[in-house]
């Protein structure tokens, strides 16, 4: 069977680094905000060419605790809109709702799968204090209207980088286009940690300073707290494995790109729908290689019986999710039928090139 995603061959391609750094942080005796994470946030930062990145528990803190920061600024307050595509993974969502924000669902592209830019200005309120953009599955979506707009009716541009860390948008790296950014290091990520992780990236300090005071309980100072800030730490070993994975990065994300080209070259089958090849201006990371088909369960039968794994991101909406109930009878067609089709294909920097060659073969014949 060809794996969906091998984590364990990923990381044990990093063996010996990652082992020297775990047993000095084990050796050293601290444990939380201590010399790995510092040494890992400085080189997020300079990789994603952003002034400020803090290390936090995991992505969906990563994106609470921008928009908790701006509430504490007075940028925005309870009540407040913002802007989501509605084909997201529901983290996106959650982010805006668990600090009292109102999610303002707009549908997506076919063309990409990611928010409609066209689409936004329409649904801009004067209570509307942001657009929370999500790189979907590793594809970058930015534009100079997107900027108009946001700078048109003062609007704060918050990415949610969790799938595409190492994008670019010319030349300019995803989690440095808006104001600030949420990463998720989860393990099957691109950069992939051995547990939660998160972080943020921006470059305006009185932001990164706040959030770095709201994660540790609300506190700058040892026993002050300015905020009612929660605990939301990245810890030392999972820094220390972060650091090493990093150097790897864009040799990984380039290994995708090469898997990426020889899926949209190579398969023909009218009955899948490829994603559309990379516009010139934008540099993808190919998180997740998805392919739409109307059938897709019999497609996914038909892959396992043929030894390729496949996953689903993400079968239900999240309008259509319980969690959202109050959402259940809205009508995004483009959202739903994206969700019903959609297919994730095997993608990662350590498949062979007969892996590769057997996933085109297997859908060639479907």
């Amino acid at each position: 069977m060809i794996k969906f995603l091998d984590l364990q061959k990923i990381n044990l391609s990093h063996q010996a680094e990652i082992e020297e750094r775990l047993l000095n942080t084990f050796r050293s005796g601290w444990y939380l905000l201590g010399n790995e994470v510092k040494t890992f946030e400085e080189h997020l930062a300079s990789y994603i060419g952003a002034k400020h990145a803090i290390g936090v528990a995991n992505g969906l803190d990563a994106l609470r605790l921008i928009l908790r920061a701006y509430i504490e600024m007075g940028v925005m307050q309870k009540g407040d809109e913002i802007i989501v595509p509605a084909n997201t993974y529901i983290a996106s969502i959650l982010a805006i709702s668990d600090n009292g924000l109102v999610p303002v669902l707009v549908e997506p592209s076919l063309y990409d799968y990611n928010i409609d830019v066209t689409n936004i200005e329409e649904k801009i309120t004067s209570k509307t204090k942001g657009i929370l953009i999500v790189h979907l599955y590793g594809r970058v979506v930015f534009s100079e209207r997107l900027k108009e707009i946001a700078e048109k009716h003062q609007l704060k541009i918050i990415e949610d980088n969790a799938q595409a860390i190492g994008a670019a948008w010319k030349g300019i790296k995803t989690g440095n286009l808006g104001d600030a950014a949420g990463f998720s290091f989860y393990p099957g990520k691109n950069l992939g940690a051995l547990g939660d992780a998160g972080g943020v990236t921006t470059n305006d300090e009185t932001l990164a300073k706040n959030i770095r005071a709201l994660a540790n309980y609300g506190s700058n100072q040892k026993y002050v707290n300015i905020y009612q800030g929660l605990n939301s730490r990245l810890d030392e070993i999972q820094a220390a494995v972060l650091d090493v994975k990093l150097n790897y990065i864009d040799a990984e994300n380039n290994r995708r790109k090469e898997i990426a080209a020889r899926y949209i070259a190579e398969i023909k089958n009218p009955n899948v729908i490829l994603p559309e090849n990379p516009c010139d201006t934008a540099e993808h990371v190919w998180h997740i290689f998805i392919i739409r088909t109307e059938n897709r369960e019999k497609l996914q039968n038909y892959l396992t019986e043929n030894g390729v794994q496949t996953l689903i991101h993400y079968p239900i909406p999240p309008h259509k999710q319980e969690a959202y109930k109050e959402w259940n009878d809205l009508s995004f067609p483009i959202t739903e039928k994206i969700h019903d089709e959609v297919l994730s294909l095997p993608i990662s920097p350590v498949m062979s090139e007969d892996e590769v060659s057997a996933v085109i073969s297997a859908l060639n014949n479907y």
